[in-house]
């Protein structure tokens, strides 16, 4: 008896995490979101699924995320000049929805470069206790599903160019900037992984990012 309350309680944890799937915290109407995605599908792909590597795969990302996001796009504190004149027009319900309408697309993507990808696995796992560096499990799940009450991105399959360059705009406190000034801004998470980044070598930032795009 003294065992089976414990378990009980994480079977009952574990099973809550399944049921929470990207799409089951949406605050917006995912149906709407379709109709509203369609400009998005020209760098982004049909359902989310981009087929440049520069720009990320949108497909299964965690709405709050998604959301988070657009909102800092929306307000110029996150820096692309592309998406900041196309968010500019987004209402907060255009935003829900679009947000919730990815977050119920499965993502696809490429398999990961065999040359970086068992690095990139230890350290994903892993992380590197010399270096101050914690696994990315820790935030963005062992499947890199991300978590969704905590608005942690979901990682897997992203295209391992994209998820270098941001990784790079990190190191180099430039992810986050206003677009009209070019200070850093702030975002949720942004500093966490500032710091983590700062602590990754170049060869560290390729097998991580190789190793996500092969993720599922």
């Amino acid at each position: 008896m003294f065992i089976a309350k414990p378990f009980a309680a994480v079977l009952a944890t574990a099973a809550l995490a399944v049921l929470m799937a990207p799409a089951a915290l949406a605050k917006g109407n995912a149906e709407a979101g379709a109709t509203k995605a369609a400009i998005c599908a020209a760098c982004h792909g049909v359902n989310g699924n981009s087929v440049n590597p520069e720009w990320p795969n949108l497909a299964g990302q965690g709405a709050a995320y998604a959301e988070e996001q657009l909102r800092l796009f929306r307000a110029g504190h996150r820096n692309n000049l592309v998406m900041y004149p196309l968010a500019m027009a987004l209402t907060d319900e255009d935003i829900a929805d679009l947000a919730a309408y990815f977050a119920t697309q499965r993502p696809y993507g490429l398999e990961a470069d065999p040359s970086y990808y068992k690095v990139g696995e230890a350290l994903y796992r892993g992380g590197d206790r010399t270096r101050n560096i914690p696994s990315c499990t820790s935030c963005h799940g062992p499947r890199g599903l991300g978590n969704v009450t905590a608005g942690y991105p979901a990682l897997r399959a992203q295209h391992s160019t994209y998820t270098l360059k941001q990784l790079l705009d990190y190191t180099n406190d430039q992810r986050y900037v206003d677009v009209a000034t070019g200070t850093p801004t702030k975002s949720r998470n942004g500093h966490m992984m500032s710091a983590i980044a700062k602590r990754l070598t170049e060869d560290d930032k390729k097998a991580l990012a190789s190793y996500i795009q092969g993720l599922r």
